[in-house]
Order: structure tokens, then sequence, then C-alpha cells
């Protein structure tokens, strides 16, 4: 069996002496397999930076066993310590970039110290290349956006091919899309070049790009998945009766655009870390959990939004179909289905565009049998695509008839959009199970298992 790149056995750590001496670490065991990613989380306080500067060779061992790299560090000098930080590469929340160099020259540095070579130039550009900058090479760091410098801070970690990398909080000062375009260039990157990564987080959006997840509170290692199912029960059993879910819905209607943006971030990360660790059994209460997150969720954004109704379609592609999840205006959610090869929003799924138009009549994909049928008259129409993790279309989200007559703006197109993209993760899910329930059910029967009108 191949060494792991980190071993930690029985570690303690303290700071402080005599009467104010007080335990960050208490015989904490963790080992870290090369090539594997391990995410340490927990509250603030509770030793994660502690042990990511022990594990770094920044300090020294007070009580226990560390082997990084096959090196033991109990004991260990600084001129052995400065020996073993030399396969490690460090990211770090503020970046820590050299203000006066380029982003190139940033990079160079870190060549020098770990891998002298010829042509150290061409090495840094090659991994600014790697990280999508090949054309901000000779920007000074106060010239690049918060995600291009912890790019910048990515390169340099791997420049010289280290073999174990300490990641710490990211992603903490930057906005949703530039951590996870950080983080899983980071992933992708570490696993082409074979080496281990330990990420310190509190960022709950980026667990998934994880082997492991690893839990520390008062300095101990703790059980991440039980403290996940446990908030997750609570909330499962909150959304599984039909007696709370009054209550919810009324709380997310009166909350304001600010307070739901905060909710629905919540929300998504929770349940991010619980896909990740676990899967519900219980099928009443995971579905009637999706299913009033969604709704919840949908109308809400459609008021922010100011239109008149939301619907949300699910793409069934075995059975070239878009069939509704959602469809609300002051009525029950209705049964439309229709085929994938007609309509505005089967064109968004097949194309996965976004369609905004002032009228929909004037469309010529346009399909006015759901008008017909309902008494309804669209006017304004704005499609957006949800995509997959791998990123194929699995639904559509769509708003009809700004309330007020006109056109969605681009400004209320680009809010939709972030919208779709947020609550994406759990459409996904009970998308999943959707399509599993439609395939389980066969030719039995045209509607699904979990159609809302069903």
């Amino acid at each position: 069996m191949d060494e792991p790149a980190v071993r930690v056995q029985r570690l303690n750590h303290h700071y402080g002496s005599s009467m104010a001496r007080r335990r960050i670490l208490c015989d904490v065991d963790l080992q870290i397999a090369r090539g594997e990613i391990v995410i340490l989380t927990g509250p603030s306080g509770s030793g994660k930076s502690t042990i990511l500067t022990l594990i770094g060779a920044l300090r020294s061992v007070q009580e226990g066993s560390l082997t990084v790299l096959g090196s033991e560090l109990r004991g260990a000098n600084e001129a052995r310590r400065a020996a073993v930080r030399k396969d490690i590469g460090f990211i770090f929340q503020a970046h820590n970039l050299i203000g006066a160099l380029s982003a190139r020259q940033n990079v160079e540095i870190a060549l020098q110290l770990r891998a002298p070579r010829p042509n150290i130039r061409g090495a840094a550009c090659e991994l600014l290349r790697s990280v999508g900058l090949s054309d901000r090479e000779n920007y000074r760091s106060d010239q690049l956006s918060g995600g291009q410098r912890q790019r910048v801070a990515v390169a340099r970690a791997l420049a010289g091919g280290p073999r174990l990398v300490l990641a710490d909080e990211p992603t903490a000062s930057l906005d949703r899309a530039s951590g996870r375009e950080v983080v899983d260039l980071l992933s992708k990157l570490a696993k082409e070049n074979g080496c281990a990564v330990l990420l310190v987080t509190h960022d709950n959006r980026i667990l998934d790009i994880a082997d492991r997840i690893v839990g520390l509170e008062d300095g101990r290692i703790s059980s991440f998945t039980g403290a996940v199912m446990s908030n997750m029960r609570q909330m499962l059993a909150m959304l599984a009766h039909d007696t709370r879910r009054g209550e919810f819905m009324r709380r997310v209607a009166v909350m304001s655009a600010e307070e739901f943006t905060k909710l629905l971030d919540e929300t998504t990360s929770e349940f991010e870390q619980f896909l990740h660790v676990s899967r519900v059994g219980e099928s009443t209460a995971r579905d009637s959990m999706l299913q009033q997150l969604i709704e919840a969720f949908a109308l809400k954004a459609a008021e922010l939004i100011g239109a008149e109704r939301v619907s949300l379609f699910m793409v069934d592609r075995g059975r070239g179909e878009l069939w509704s999840k959602v469809a609300s205006g002051g009525t029950e959610p209705l049964d439309i289905r229709f085929p994938l090869s007609a309509g505005i929003a089967s064109r968004v799924a097949r194309q996965g565009c976004v369609v905004n138009t002032p009228d929909a009549y004037l469309e010529p994909d346009f399909n006015r049998e759901v008008d017909l049928r309902t008494g309804f008259r669209t006017r304004a129409m704005l499609c957006v695509p949800l995509r997959s993790r791998e990123g194929d279309v699995f639904a559509v989200a769509q708003l009809l008839n700004k309330r007020g007559g006109g056109a969605f703006t681009p400004a209320e197109e680009k809010r939709f959009v972030n919208f779709a993209e947020s609550i994406g993760l759990i459409v996904e899910a009970w998308w999943r199970m959707a399509m599993q329930g439609r395939e389980a059910a066969g030719s039995c029967s045209g509607a699904s298992a979990f159609d809302p009108t069903a």
C-alpha cells in the first residue's frame, strides 16, 4: 500500500503557557492519500487553520506524530521543515501575491524556489495559460479581479509540480461564480498532477469537489455526516408535513429580496452538503421537501421580478417531451406536457439559449395550446435553461407576462438567470428522482409518479 501524503496521529497543539495555556487540537488522527482531495470544515476557532499550518510545516509539532510526504515533522528543525515546504503548494484566502510584480513574475518566483529550470518564463506562461490567464500574464495584482488573483495563486501553488497542495479559505472573498471557477480549476489541475489536496473551508458551496469531507469541532475530528444528517432530518420533518406547508410558504412570501437571496443561498448550500454525504431514504419526506422548496422559491422569484406566472418544465428526453413541475398564478399547479420538437420552452431546452420576447404570439414556434386550454393570454415571455453538472439542459424556468405590461428588461433577465443557477442544485436532484420514477412507471402509466397533479 502506498504511503499516504499526510499521516496525523494523536496530534495535540496548545497556545499560551502556564495558566493561560489553551489546547487547540486534541488527539487528532487523519490520513490523506496521494491524489486525494480532502475538505476540512468546521466552525471558526475549531482549529482548522492551526492543523493546516502544522501540516504545511509552518510551525513546530508539539505532541503526537505528523508525517508529511514521508518526513516526520515531530522534532524536525527549521531546515528540515523548509525542505518539506518545497514540495507543498499554498493557497491562501488573501492570495498573498506580490503587488509590485506581474502575474507571470509571481509564478516565476515560485518556480525558481521550487524547481529551478532554464526556461522559467515559458513554464510560468504555460501555468497561467492552464488557469485561463494567458492574456493577463503582464498584469499586476491590482489590475486583476478577485477571481483572477486567486487563479494566479492556484498557478503559483502548482508551480514545479508540488506533491501536496494546502488551501486555506480560498473562496471566502469571492462571489459564488468566481469561487466555483477557482475550486473546479484547483480540482482539475490537482488530479492531473496527481498531488494530494487539503482544503480548509466554511464555504458549503464547494463541498462537491472533495473525495472526502472531514469535520473539526473544538479541536477534535467530528462526524461531518452525522451533523449534516441531523440538520437535514429537521428540515425534512418540517417540510414533509402538510400542516407546516402553509407556514413555510408564508415565511418565504413576506421576505425582502435580500432575505430571500440569503435563504436561497443557505438552503442550496445545506442541500449540497446533504447530497454529497447521503441519500434520503424516506421518499415521502424527500419529495415533499423538494416540491415545497422549488414551489416557494419559484413563486418568490416571480414576485420579485414582477411576473404574473412562473412555470418550471422538466426535460424528459427519453419520452421526447417537457412536462410542468410548477405553474402558478392564482391557480393550482397544472399538468402541462408538450413535445420537445415544438414550443419556445422546447427550443430553449434543445439549444440551451435564453429567450426573452415581448410578445410570444409573434414567435413562430410559440405553442398556443396551453393558452387555449387555460384561458390565459400569454404576452411577454422569459425562458431560461437549467443545466446539470454535466452541462446538459434538464429543465426550463419560464416567466410569463410582466405585471403592468411591457417586456422583461435585461436586468430582470439577468436576475432570473442568476436565480435559476442558484436553485439549480435542488431542481436537478428532484429531476433525477422524477426521471427514475417515470422510468419505473414505464408503460403502466402516462403520468409520472412525481407529477404534481397525479
